[in-house]
């Protein structure tokens, strides 16, 4: 990879520091060497390649905090549902038919879109998850992958095998861009005896747990019936939350669940749009950040959201929390950036990524400022937060390999990866 110098860009390090309107990035093969004012870039360094960034602003690559990526499969297929129907109508029963090759070639279509739209970091729940680790490894992205496990159906030994051989076999792998936690499902796939389980097998393996949690209202009142206690209490008198913990959705805490997520340091996956289209409410994200539980975002899968867009998803973050407070000030464009970025890298226990500083990985993305709508540039973060696009994004780049740079992929065919990915979504739903 060598030695890339970026010039000719503003840049939001999104570490603290604020940003700059005449920056220069600094490349050297994995990680970053320099990243500020241009005027203050060692000029003894000799790039092996120099990118004119033509007045484009460089951030960290986004972070999407919660997918289920090869569920791209299903994008469109079951779409206007309440989530306990979509899931028992229409999704679980297709994914019955799933194969693993069906997995891989969807999640390669999920990496594609990813790329394309500055997203270099996914958390993904799934099955077949050895082949979702090979689509990762060879698209060259970053992911934290997690078996998903029901613990109330026949495959709740396999699962919990499974996810530990995934532990075993992928962790730290694909030069370390590829990690693992254990995905339980939800408390109301996963009685309080699996979760438990769960919990010892995370703390032998050392490694975190990735769950949805207080999704919907439906789901609180079932586990009010059943358990006499919110999601969030019920799941922690399991021991599972004294785990570092990444809950997706989080859309109804109640009581003192607050508290509980705060003081257990568990991380919440905010999915704004997956929220919205399947009528599961509106996530307290203004309450979850002042109680001190950090907040990432996530897109969810696409059969839920129709796209893996993080820049719809800061978005639609921005203005849900804002006209749920009745408050325009609430998550302000440099906080949700935060979110998308620096806070979804510490979500995922990431380090040294989610911030552009010297020493950290070579994770970044340039989006063109070149266009109607972010002229003109009065204020770069909220030009990124409230009008930027993810066809906006010029350039993506993990660990120093550029797989995406002005509309090419390096590391994937998308032509022939869109191609397969439609023949075999079309048998799985019986259109072909």
């Amino acid at each position: 990879m060598g030695t890339i110098l970026i010039d000719n860009i503003s840049l939001l390090p999104m570490d603290g520091r604020p940003p700059v309107a005449k920056a220069r990035v600094l490349v050297n093969e994995a990680t970053i060497s320099y990243a500020g004012p241009a005027a203050d870039c060692p000029e003894s360094i000799v790039p092996d390649e120099t990118i004119d960034g033509r007045g484009g602003v460089v951030l960290p690559g986004l972070v999407n905090c919660h997918t289920h990526a090869a569920m791209t499969l299903l994008r469109g297929y079951a779409d206007d549902l309440p989530l306990m129907r979509w899931l028992t109508e229409a999704v679980w029963p297709v994914e019955e038919r799933l194969t693993g090759e069906d997995v891989y070639w969807g999640t390669l279509l999920a990496c594609l879109e990813m790329i394309a739209g500055g997203v270099t970091t996914f958390a993904d729940m799934y099955f077949f998850m050895d082949d979702v680790a090979r689509a990762v490894e060879s698209s060259g992205m970053r992911a934290s992958l997690s078996r998903g496990l029901i613990g109330n159906g026949p495959g709740a030994e396999k699962g919990l095998a499974e996810g530990a051989e995934l532990v075993r076999k992928w962790h730290r792998a694909g030069d370390g861009r590829i990690t693992v936690m254990l995905g339980p499902h939800a408390p109301y796939t996963c009685p309080p005896s699996y979760l438990e389980r769960v919990a010892g097998m995370s703390a032998d393996l050392g490694v975190g747990i990735h769950i949805h949690l207080a999704e919907t209202r439906t789901e609180v009142a079932e586990i009010r019936e059943k358990y006499g206690a919110t999601p969030v209490e019920a799941v922690a008198r399991t021991g599972l939350l004294d785990r570092p913990v990444l809950a997706a959705h989080c859309v109804h805490p109640a009581g003192g669940d607050l508290a509980i997520l705060a003081a257990k340091k568990v991380a919440v996956a905010h999915c704004p749009e997956s929220n919205m289209k399947l009528g599961s409410g509106i996530a307290p994200v203004k309450a979850l950040l002042e109680a001190g539980v950090p907040v990432g975002l996530g897109t969810d899968g696409a059969a839920s959201n129709n796209d893996q867009d993080l820049f719809g998803e800061m978005r639609a973050a921005a203005l849900l929390a804002k006209v749920a407070q009745g408050d325009p000030t609430v998550l302000p464009a440099h906080r949700v950036l935060e979110m998308a970025t620096s806070d979804g890298a510490a979500a995922l226990g990431l380090t040294g990524v989610g911030a552009i500083a010297p020493g950290n990985r070579a994770d970044l993305i340039l989006v063109d400022f070149q266009r109607p709508h972010l002229t003109p540039r009065h204020d770069v973060a909220a030009h990124l937060v409230y009008a930027a696009r993810s066809a906006d994004v010029a350039l993506t780049m993990v660990d120093g390999r550029i797989l995406w740079r002005d509309g090419r992929f390096t590391t994937l065919d998308a032509e022939g990866i869109m191609a397969e990915a439609g023949r075999r979504a079309a048998r799985l739903v019986g259109a072909g």
